[in-house]
């Protein structure tokens, strides 16, 4: 396991986080007769409103039909922004003015979960840089105390070196800005586990499946465990209609009559390799060809790419991105990315469904409102309609107000404005998630993750696991695959087999830089035959460093020293004898030389540098320079 995927401590002095327990909140529905408020809908807007109720001291039930963000809350670009394309629209900017205060409070109260994330908006005509910044800049306005940081104007140097990856022919500058970041899934178990720690029971695969009225006002409402089958009939002072875009579905099990409020609208993503947008920087792409922007962004070692807006007629569980779609989104980031992008490239995508607004006159969803509504109807029902993620909160704060209109008496006031959102650190999700996409070195991780995750954090399958507790499935598809059978047995207590890790190629041992190399040194005497006449000595004139260089070398080398001239060798010489001679023909040599300013032990020879040489009639001679 490496360090990176270690589990974490949690901080000393904190209140021990609880279990998200399944069993335990089925227990409390059999036992309490009467909630203050049930939740239905457990993505950003239900968890959001069960965190400001069980906060204020009301007994809360949260239920929702599937996993907690199986819907939309897991679907979205994965931005918490005021919103750079509503600029353009003054009748807008009330909505991003309180989306940019908001975007901070959220930093504020989730800093593990949401941080600021500065964008490049790339221009490639000379208009652009001043018109954007000029808009940019009035956005930093609308933030006022919750600005992120100050929007620059760039020119094409610098806004290639803060955007690596970005087509550089052509561009003519840039503009960067600050927005927000966050893991929408991740977010949304951390809200339904702070409302848990504040005593809300949430219980996920238990759709409502009738609404009983009685006299104008609702008196209970049936559920059912998707585990077991078994009906739980549960009493209520009030009800949260928070479904998204199936909203209308649970108002008409009140009034089969009532009347649509929300349309939808599919908003499509694909994941690229990080390469393709290798810095820290995500990109705006100001206007694309219907009329929208587009967003390019780093999001745990992938680059995502999105979103579309393309109405869709009836809800669905698990919307798909179109090949069509794909192509819009491909062709549009090609013409800004350096590097060559195709189909190929694709490593997964996903697709979420935004529960719009639906309005009177009609016309497209991208020109819908995204702004919210609170509707109370039937007596004691709240229906919470539209919005986006980064206003949850308000959203919430808005809902319990108009509740206690309906005489709903919380104990508190609202707290979730500085309400901190718990931090699990027993794992570092975000680690494991990326090491797996890579390959099968984490898969025991993962399968360690999913069982902390079955029994902490409500996750019953694997695709809860794969999918939202870790993001593995919104990462690489290939992995994804390959892991769903391994991690449903384990969650199984099944046994399972974990795919192969590959050896690790040794490493080529790196070839050893060749050492540099002494001079080569004159050639000394050889030893005479025994029956030849020993060789003269040269006199110093003619040769005066030569016999230095040689007697020199085998001392400092420790070599066998040569044989030095000698009057006539024996035929069985004494070894002392020679010995001898060598010595007194080496402190000879050295007495003729009186120019040399150091002795040969002072300075070694690897460190000297000879003179050139020549040979010239078979002796060693000076060069010129010399």
């Amino acid at each position: 396991m490496t360090d990176a995927l270690k589990t974490k401590t949690a901080p000393e002095g904190e209140k021990a986080l609880k279990p998200l327990s399944r069993a335990e909140a089925l227990a409390r529905v059999k036992a309490d007769p009467l909630w203050d408020v049930v939740v239905v809908g457990g993505g950003a807007t239900g968890a959001g409103i069960a965190v400001d109720a069980a906060s204020r001291g009301l007994s809360t039930l949260l239920l929702d039909a599937q996993d907690f963000s199986a819907g939309t809350s897991s679907r979205s670009t994965k931005l918490i922004h005021g919103g750079v394309r509503y600029m353009k629209n003054p009748r807008d900017w009330g909505l991003v003015t309180e989306a940019l205060h908001e975007r901070k409070v959220l930093i504020n109260n989730a800093p593990h979960l949401v941080h600021p994330e500065t964008f490049v908006l790339p221009c490639f005509k000379k208009w652009e840089r001043e018109i954007y910044t000029v808009g940019l800049a009035l956005y930093d306005m609308m933030a006022g105390k919750a600005s992120l940081g100050r929007t620059k104007s760039l020119k094409a140097d610098a806004a290639a070196l803060r955007l690596p990856g970005v087509r550089t022919e052509g561009l003519m500058g840039g503009v960067e800005f600050f927005d927000g970041q966050f893991d929408d899934a991740r977010l949304n178990i951390a809200l339904i586990r702070t409302a848990n720690q504040h005593g809300a029971a949430c219980i996920n695969y238990m759709p409502v499946t009738a609404i009983e009225r009685t006299g104008g006002w609702i008196q209970s409402l049936t559920a059912t465990d998707k585990e077991t089958g078994e009906a739980c009939r549960i009493r209520t002072r009030m009800i949260f209609n928070c479904t998204g875009v199936w909203t209308d579905s649970i108002r008409r099990m009140v009034d089969p009559d009532a009347p649509s409020i929300v349309r939808c609208s599919r908003g499509s993503h694909i994941l690229l390799d990080r390469s393709f947008l290798p810095g820290d920087s995500g990109m705006l792409i100001p206007k694309t060809r219907d009329g929208r922007v587009l967003f390019c962004i780093p999001w745990h070692g992938m680059t995502i790419v999105g979103t579309t807006d393309v109405e869709q007629r009836e809800p669905d569980w698990n919307p798909q991105a179109t090949e069509d779609e794909i192509s819009f989104l491909l062709e549009t980031a090609a013409g800004y990315l350096a590097k060559p992008v195709s189909r190929a490239d694709v490593k997964a995508s996903f697709a979420g469904l935004r529960p719009l607004l639906r309005a009177p006159e009609g016309g497209s969803t991208a020109k819908a409102s995204r702004e919210h509504a609170v509707i109370s109807e039937f007596g004691n029902m709240i229906t919470v309609a539209g919005g986006k993620w980064t206003s949850y909160r308000l959203m919430a704060q808005d809902a319990l107000l108009e509740a206690t209109l309906r005489h709903l008496v919380p104990a508190r006031l609202c707290v979730t404005k500085t309400l901190p959102i718990v931090n699990d650190e027993t794992f570092d999700a975000e680690a494991i998630e990326e090491a797996a996409a890579a390959g099968p070195m984490a898969d025991a991780e993962v399968v360690a993750y999913a069982l902390y995750a079955r029994d902490n954090e409500a996750a019953l399958t694997a695709e809860d696991v794969l999918y939202r507790r870790l993001r593995l499935g919104q990462m690489n598809a290939e992995r994804t695959e390959k892991l769903m059978p391994i991690v449903a047995a384990a969650m199984a207590g099944e046994p399972y087999e974990l795919e192969a890790v590959p050896e690790p190629e040794p490493e080529a041992e790196p070839e050893p830089e060749p050492q540099p190399q002494p001079a080569p040194l004159p050639a000394a005497p050889a030893a005479a035959p025994a029956a030849a006449p020993a060789p003269q000595t040269a006199p110093a004139s003619e040769a005066p460093e030569a016999p230095a260089a040689a007697a020199e070398a085998p001392k400092e080398a420790g070599e066998k020293a040569p044989a030095a001239p000698l009057a006539q060798a024996a035929e069985e010489p004494d070894p002392a004898r020679m010995a001898e001679a060598v010595e007194a023909a080496v402190e000879k040599a050295a007495a003729e030389l009186p120019q040399l300013d150091e002795k040969p032990d002072e300075k070694p020879l690897e460190k000297a540098e000879p003179p050139a040489e020549k040979v010239s009639g078979g002796k060693a001679e000076k060069s010129a320079k010399a």
